[in-house]
């Protein structure tokens, strides 16, 4: 998708959102309620009857839907049925934790995760590590597969493929959440359709969908007549390489959504995509503001502290006084089921002046310069 057609009509970029989530509804099903086909991307939903649905997951493998009390399915992987609906599920990534969470069961299914409690902002899934529900199965780089079989899950949500032998000898389904090419703002939007027949939770979906759809309206009326189009950046500059957001990704779109200009709109691959140092310097020169991929934790406390971990980027435009540099909050990750507050919060950052007495809660905008602690002030921490 070209970035220009997102400054078309209200309507028109409907319609692109649509086409870019295949959002389609070939036919519908018995009841007239739910679509017999959706495409979302790379992924797809194919409701071919009462008792059975096939889905297309981000590896391009595809996996049979079943009651749980419906016999097995004639010339079908057993590795590829997946019996509906599930209740044990293992998730990789923030993103699958956050849409279970959209879906309405994550307190239900939920008993596997790759990340520490401690490193956990959901409330629901530090409770649920407390009561000993759900278990830390090691970091995704590391699982204890032993840990993993204990769990007995139904199903493993992972943006690891490389996974998927291994577990095909445990006989745990598994389904890929992520695709070759960043998801775009329509399909990250309708993400959430895609899982739901998993749990018959559509209209749980369907709502989610709906909530994202109305900010996305509000977003744009609010950014129809404004007055400024600023230059964006979002990605950074590691010791050996250089990351950023391509133009098809979601943020990309956004970006031109809220009329504005996004300087990497002609980049398109994965998300979180390797550039060039010398790409990223040329389109810093002119730039207004950077999202970095940085949190305080990681360095981002200032614009000075940016340059210091990277003197190569010190000289870009959003690290001068009069750019702006705006990093995560720690439980920004895990906040998927809040898209809509974040794609309000990015539009309000893009454009303070249409947004008066806006509070950040996802971002930091960062200071020119680390506060000085002074001995006084140290003591005020205590």
């Amino acid at each position: 998708m070209k970035m220009s057609t997102l400054f078309l009509p209200l309507t028109a970029i409907l319609l692109i959102l649509g086409l870019c989530a295949c959002d389609g509804n070939r036919s519908a099903t018995d009841d007239g309620t739910r679509p017999a086909f959706l495409q979302i991307g790379e992924f797809a939903v194919n409701r071919l009857s009462a008792e059975r649905i096939d889905v297309r997951d981000g590896a391009g493998r595809t996996l049979v839907l079943i009651p749980r009390d419906a016999p097995m399915p004639t010339g079908v992987d057993p590795n590829r049925v997946v019996r509906i609906p599930v209740e044990r599920v293992v998730a990789y990534g923030y993103f699958e934790v956050a849409t279970l969470l959209a879906l309405g069961v994550l307190d239900e299914t939920l008993v596997g995760v790759t990340t520490p409690q401690d490193r956990w902002y959901i409330p629901e899934v530090r409770r649920g590590m407390e009561e000993g529900r759900i278990a830390f199965i090691g970091d995704a780089s590391a699982i204890d597969f032993e840990r993993l079989k204990l769990q007995q899950p139904e199903l493993v949500l992972t943006w690891d493929p490389s996974i998927i032998p291994l577990l095909n000898t445990l006989n745990i389904p598994v389904v890929v959440t992520t695709t070759p090419q960043a998801m775009c703002l329509g399909a990250r939007m309708s993400f959430v359709k895609f899982l739901a027949p998993f749990f018959h939770r559509e209209q749980e979906a369907e709502a989610f969908f709906n909530r994202i759809d109305d900010t996305l309206r509000d977003i744009r009326a609010r950014t129809a007549a404004a007055p400024q189009q600023p230059k964006v950046m979002w990605g950074d500059v590691y010791e050996k390489r250089v990351m950023v957001e391509p133009g098809n990704s979601w943020v990309g779109e956004l970006v031109g959504l809220a009329q504005s200009n996004y300087q990497f709109r002609d980049i398109f691959g994965a998300s979180c995509i390797e550039i060039s140092v010398e790409r990223f310097l040329y389109s810093g020169q002119d730039a207004d503001i950077l999202f970095t991929y940085r949190d305080r934790k990681s360095g981002a406390t200032s614009k000075e502290a940016l340059g210091r971990l990277n003197a190569l980027i010190k000289d870009i435009a959003p690290l001068k006084p009069e750019g702006r540099v705006y990093a995560p909050l720690p439980h920004y990750h895990q906040s998927g089921d809040k898209l809509d507050e974040i794609l309000f919060e990015i539009s309000a950052i893009l454009h303070p002046e249409l947004y008066p007495g806006y509070r950040l809660r996802y971002f930091d905008e960062l200071p020119d310069t680390d506060p000085v602690i002074t001995k006084d002030s140290a003591y005020d921490h205590f």
